[in-house]
């Protein structure tokens, strides 16, 4: 993905979320330290050709309540409406209580026994990402606690 396509689809997913567009950096002047209360992660999965209705039926039946399992909570789940990444982005953001819980979350969530037949049998016709981004934010002071 193109910088300046990353850069707008963060601009949105930032508003429909609630919180502001400069608040992708910690280093903000006066944002939130980056060990103080909890972290958002906002992930951007760009899926191969024809593969994000299969992407986002494994999310709404299995993903969510296994996140939800391993202390990862949704804050929300977005889908393009314009070109170029309609049809084929799944934007979302969870919220941890720290960096740490993220890390530990994940180690649980890829370890997870039922994880590992989802995503083998979802993947068995054809990987459904070809991409994964992630980045932590933390709120600002001024930001709307969410």
């Amino acid at each position: 993905m193109k910088r300046r396509e990353m850069l707008k689809a963060m601009a949105m997913v930032s508003a429909m979320a609630g919180i502001g567009p400069m608040e992708a950096s910690s280093a903000q002047p006066g944002g939130a330290s980056a060990g103080a209360g909890p972290v958002f992660e906002l992930r951007v999965y760009h899926t191969n050709e024809g593969k994000l209705d299969d992407l986002l039926a494994r999310f709404r039946d299995h993903t969510l309540t296994i996140f939800k399992r391993h202390g990862m909570e949704s804050v929300g789940y977005w889908t393009p409406m314009d070109e170029p990444l309609k049809g084929r982005t799944l934007f979302y953001m969870l919220k941890h209580p720290s960096r740490e819980a993220a890390t530990a979350n994940w180690a649980a969530f890829n370890n997870d026994p039922e994880w590992k037949q989802i995503s083998a049998a979802t993947n068995a016709n054809g990987r459904l990402v070809a991409q994964t981004d992630s980045t932590f934010l933390v709120l600002t002071d001024f930001s709307p606690r969410l």
